[in-house]
């Protein structure tokens, strides 16, 4: 069984920063694309970033230059530092990871996981 555990957010004022970060546990082979995802009220679910386990991160135009995606491998986390923030960035944030894990009758298993979220509020 895995599980992924957001936590991070909060009330912070417009131009404020927070921190989240999503911590995968449970048998883990490997994990391969971590995101963060985010849904406002009345909205449709959209990507905010992406870090691939190699390669090139991906942000929505929204928060480049605010946001930044990192991970730690060998903490299986992945954080997202938010700078600037707008009243546009309230949501509920949810992390998404894509993960491979270990089969007992041998190999890998790969499906995507998700948090349950934690909510974001930028309010003055």
């Amino acid at each position: 069984q895995v599980h992924l555990v957001e936590s991070g957010g909060g009330l912070v004022q417009p131009g404020g920063s927070l921190r989240l970060s999503c911590a995968a546990s449970g048998r883990i082979f490997s994990i391969n694309t971590m995101g963060w995802y985010r849904q406002a009220p009345g909205k449709q679910r959209e990507l905010v970033a992406s870090i691939p386990s190699g390669g090139r991160t991906n942000y929505a135009d929204s928060v480049k230059g605010r946001f930044t995606i990192s991970r730690d491998n060998a903490k299986n986390t992945v954080y997202l530092q938010m700078n600037s923030l707008e009243p546009e960035d309230t949501a509920v944030y949810y992390c998404n990871a894509d993960i491979l894990t270990p089969q007992v009758t041998g190999g890998v298993s790969r499906r995507s996981y998700g948090g349950q979220g934690t909510q974001v509020t930028v309010s003055s």
